[in-house]
């Protein structure tokens, strides 16, 4: 069975079922006994109460490790949106406006280039129709992507050219030079493709500031909200706490891919990744799911202006992501699901066929790790686990139904 940590109220005393709830507990144990996950974690608040906290498995199979709640796992895309609350907050502070072109900071994409057809060793291009704007880069229709889609002759361009921002040794601002040379996969604003949009947000949040990100993040976020284990790599004093990284093997069960002693993430690097950098634990991202309830505050500190946190979690795209060109992507359907400044944000539950509110919103990161936030429902969710990809199971999807279906009142 799930440990389970202690919680604030009963369930009912929030209109959420506690023999509902516990459906989460045999869900986590098949998991875990189908040697699907190594480990994993649960945790829901809903009205300001904390009202489901349960761990299940190993942090670590060879050291026998139990998963907890103050484990530390690599958090990858859910760096996205702490990322983007980094950046609105200087468009509070007077920095720029978000139809405002990218190049004044960053004077590389000032002619960007577009990919019009041919190979990734022979290829023509057309000039951008506009410059990148930051609403492009925070609702990823800036025509940039990832050399891992390995979909394209673009993606193709970035491997050629070691455009990742996950094990690059260049400081951040070489390796953004870099990307500007690349050709764009489609004209700025007319294409949703996820992307290394937030690793430029990154930089730019260096400029505008003249701050490292991780300085920035640590004093503007991080620090703020109470986030103490998060950060761009794990000290030597918490390693212990710091999970394994598994794929699924042949067999069907979690094999090591990155074992936390030895991890890249024990260590410094000379670039601070954006996109997918940061480790962190549960409770760390609950700090952050409370004060996007909060509207931007936590206990009595604001972070970020209300009409901001609602400019953000509004959706920014003339549709839902499918209309807009990817109609997929890990293992849920975008059909009914919108882009904000930073996340996803739910348009219509019935043509995304699964529970939800319009106006949640929500990411995950490439380890299955997700969290979600519901204004309509006052609730959040955050899901943690060390399997990559994301897609080998539909786990998200499965605690989404989960987490729903014990709602009340």
């Amino acid at each position: 069975m799930p440990t389970h940590a202690a919680t604030s109220v009963r369930p009912e005393a929030v209109g959420l079922s506690s023999p509902r709830l516990a459906k989460i507990d045999g869900w986590m144990d098949r998991l875990i006994d189908d040697r699907k996950l190594a480990g994993v974690s649960v945790n829901i608040i809903r009205r300001g109460e904390h009202i489901y906290s349960a761990a299940a498995g190993l942090a670590d199979i060879a050291r026998g490790t139990p998963m907890q709640q103050d484990t530390i796992l690599r958090i990858y895309s859910m760096t996205k949106p702490l990322v983007s609350m980094a950046i609105l907050m200087l468009y509070e502070d007077g920095h720029f406006q978000l139809d405002d072109p990218i190049s004044r900071y960053i004077p590389a994409f000032r002619h960007s280039r577009v990919f019009t057809g041919g190979s990734r060793l022979k290829y023509e291009s057309e000039p951008a129709r506009r410059e990148i704007t930051y609403r492009d880069l925070l609702t990823h229709t800036s025509g940039l992507t990832y050399g891992f889609m390995d979909a394209n002759a673009v993606d193709a361009m970035y491997r050629d050219n070691n455009i990742d921002f996950s094990t690059s040794d260049l400081p951040l601002g070489e390796l953004i030079d870099k990307l500007a040379a690349m050709p764009l996969l489609a004209h700025p604003g007319t294409a949703w493709n996820y992307s290394v949009s937030t690793d430029v947000l990154g930089r730019l949040v260096e400029v505008i500031s003249g701050q490292s990100l991780p300085a920035f993040l640590h004093e503007r976020v991080i620090g703020p909200l109470g986030m103490t284990d998060t950060g761009f790599h794990v000290p030597s004093e918490k390693i212990a706490r710091f999970a394994a990284l598994y794929a699924r093997g042949r067999d069907g069960a979690p094999v090591l891919i990155d074992d936390p002693r030895s991890s890249g993430f024990t260590k410094i690097r000379a670039l601070a990744s954006g996109g997918g950098g940061l480790v962190g634990t549960a409770p760390d991202y609950l700090q952050f799911c409370r004060c996007m309830l909060g509207m931007g505050t936590l206990n009595g500190e604001r972070l970020l202006g209300r009409k901001t946190v609602q400019l953000m979690t509004a959706n920014h795209l003339p549709g839902d992501m499918a209309d807009m060109g990817q109609a997929r992507f890990s293992e849920s359907s975008y059909a009914g699901v919108g882009f904000g400044l930073g996340f996803s944000v739910m348009l219509d539950p019935a043509k995304a066929q699964i529970l939800g509110s319009p106006g949640e919103f929500a990411w995950g990161g490439a380890a299955s790790t997700a969290f979600w936030v519901d204004p309509a429902e006052d609730m959040a969710v955050v899901l943690m686990t060390q399997l990559l990809p994301s897609s080998t199971y539909p786990i998200r999807r499965e605690l989404r139904v989960l987490s729903y279906q014990a709602v009340t009142g």
